[in-house]
Order: structure tokens, then C-alpha cells, then sequence
């Protein structure tokens, strides 16, 4: 079985040595880069299961990377940390609507930036305890593959996406507030303020056209997967 294989960009070399010897010395595969643009090189090279993004890149950040490569659908699913100095609140929320996964602020603990790793990739390998297939009307979901259909056409969700779309279905005809999504989905404290669930709701609508209609908005409590006749 292969290892995990894990992309680190950061431009401060002493902190890329950091992290990417404490994640091989526990059995991840990992390279680096610099800077996006390297970055974007090795994703061209093989599959990569996770990457962890600085922000203050030079040339292009770690916003613009991240929101590149969500957008194609050959990169979307890959799950992203971001890592940076910047901890202001509205930086992490940015990085939340792009599609980021979770966001370390430095300076951290190796050991709790460790245990972020395998939490998120964790996340993206757990297996659904209900059906691995959920479908309503023409829409399709195929859980262990990760793939979506309307009327037999994919519709490519970031991993975000995805999640909160499988969410919604499973629990369809139950409204579920923001604060619900945000701790189920995101895995963030309800008394964070961010517009984050809005912005997915709104992408998955657009994404999934007619069938992004049954995306019910609950005024003054939350969302809910119309449940149909």
C-alpha cells in the first residue's frame, strides 16, 4: 500500500524541514515547495492527498493557489491546511470559502499541527454509516467514490462541497441552522461568525442547477433538503 503523499508549500525553509521531517518521522511521503508555482508543478507530477498551504507566498499566495486549484476539477478533492502567521479572523474565514479544510496559525505546536493532519485526512477517508448511495430525483450521490450526477452528468463539488451536499440529503426534510453546518461540516465553533455555509449553499446551487432548488433556505433558521412528495 502506498503512503500518504503530502505537499508542503512554504517559503521559510527552516519551517518546511520542520514540518516535513516530523511528517515522514510518523510514515507520510512528503515533498516541497517554495512557492506556488512549484507547487502547481508537483501536483502535475502525481497524486497528492493533502497540502499544506502557507499563505504569504511570494507572487501568487496561498488565497489564490488554493482558490486555483479548487477550481479544477482534477485538484478540487484534495484537501488543504493552511498554515500562516496571519490570524486575523476575516483571514481565516477567506480561507474557509476557498475551500480550505482547516487553518493553523503559527507559531504552533508540531504535535497539534500533527494531530490536524490526521484528523482531516481522516475526514476525507471516513466512510458514510448510512447508504454509500444517496439519490433524489435526478440527482446521485456515490459516497466511497466521491462522485455526483444530475441527469447522468458529474457536477465537480470541492471536498467542502461534497460533504455539506451529503450532509443536507442525509438529513433531508430536518432544517439545519448554520451553527449545525458549521460544527458538522467545518468542524468550527458555533460562535464563530462567517458567512461560509451561505457562500457553499450558494456555490452547490449554481452547481447543481435545477436540483440545487431543493435547497430549501429556512428564513431565520437555516437550510434543509427539500424531502419531496
Amino acid at each position: 500500500m502506498s503512503k500518504t503523499k503530502i505537499l508542503i508549500i512554504e517559503d521559510d525553509k527552516h519551517l518546511s524541514k520542520l514540518v516535513h521531517y516530523n511528517l515522514e518521522k510518523i510514515g507520510f511521503n512528503c515533498v516541497t515547495a517554495m512557492n506556488a508555482e512549484e507547487g502547481l508543478a508537483q501536483l502535475n507530477i502525481g497524486l497528492i492527498d493533502l497540502i499544506v498551504l502557507d499563505i504569504m507566498l511570494p507572487g501568487m499566495d496561498g488565497f489564490q493557489f488554493c482558490k486555483e486549484i479548487k477550481q479544477d476539477p482534477k485538484s478540487a478533492q484534495i484537501p488543504i491546511i493552511m498554515l500562516t502567521a496571519k490570524s486575523e479572523e476575516i483571514d481565516r474565514i477567506v480561507g474557509f470559502e476557498l475551500g480550505a479544510d482547516d487553518y493553523v496559525v503559527k507559531p504552533f505546536s508540531i504535535r497539534e499541527f500533527i494531530l490536524r493532519v490526521k484528523a482531516v485526512l481522516k475526514r476525507g477517508k471516513k466512510e458514510s454509516p448510512d447508504k454509500e448511495i444517496l439519490s433524489i430525483g435526478e440527482l446521485k450521490i456515490d459516497i466511497p467514490r466521491h462522485r455526483v450526477t444530475v441527469a447522468d452528468k458529474e457536477v465537480m463539488l470541492t471536498y467542502m462541497e461534497f460533504k455539506l451536499l451529503v450532509t443536507l440529503l442525509q438529513r433531508k426534510g430536518k432544517v439545519q441552522s448554520r451553527d449545525i453546518l458549521l460544527e458538522d461540516v467545518w468542524d468550527i465553533e458555533a460562535d464563530v461568525t462567517t458567512r461560509t455555509v451561505d457562500t457553499h449553499i450558494r456555490h452547490l446551487r449554481q452547481k447543481l442547477g435545477e436540483m440545487g432548488e431543493q435547497i430549501e433556505t429556512v428564513r431565520g433558521f437555516g437550510y434543509r433538503f427539500f424531502e419531496g412528495e
